[in-house]
C-alpha cells in the first residue's frame, strides 16, 4: 500500500485521478530526468552554484533533441559522438 499527501479536493480527484496525477509525474522522470542522467551522467556532475546548473540542464535538452531527431537512441549517439566529434559538430551545424 502506498500513502501520499495532496493538496487535491477529495471530490474532484478521486483514486483513479491521484493514481494519473502520480504516474503523469514519474513519467516526466523517466522520459526527461533518467534520460538525461543515464546519456550525460547528470547526477554525478558537481556543478551546484549560480545558474550554471540550469545552463547545463539546457545543453543536455538541446544535445537529447539533436540526437532524437536524428533518430538513434541517447546514450549510443552520445558515445558514438564522442569519438567522431566531427559528426556532432555537423549535426549541429545543420540544425
Amino acid at each position: 500500500m502506498i500513502y501520499a499527501i495532496t493538496s487535491c479536493d477529495p471530490r474532484t480527484h478521486g483514486a483513479a485521478a491521484l493514481l494519473k496525477l502520480s504516474r503523469d509525474h514519474w513519467a516526466i522522470e523517466n522520459s526527461l530526468f533518467h534520460v538525461r542522467d543515464v546519456t550525460f551522467h547528470e547526477d554525478l556532475c558537481r556543478v551546484r552554484s549560480g545558474s550554471a546548473p540550469q545552463a547545463l540542464a539546457e545543453i543536455r535538452n538541446a544535445a537529447l533533441t539533436l540526437i532524437r531527431r536524428t533518430g538513434h537512441k541517447p546514450r549510443p549517439a552520445r558515445e558514438a559522438f564522442a569519438e567522431q566529434k566531427w559528426k556532432a559538430i555537423r549535426l549541429v551545424r545543420a540544425a
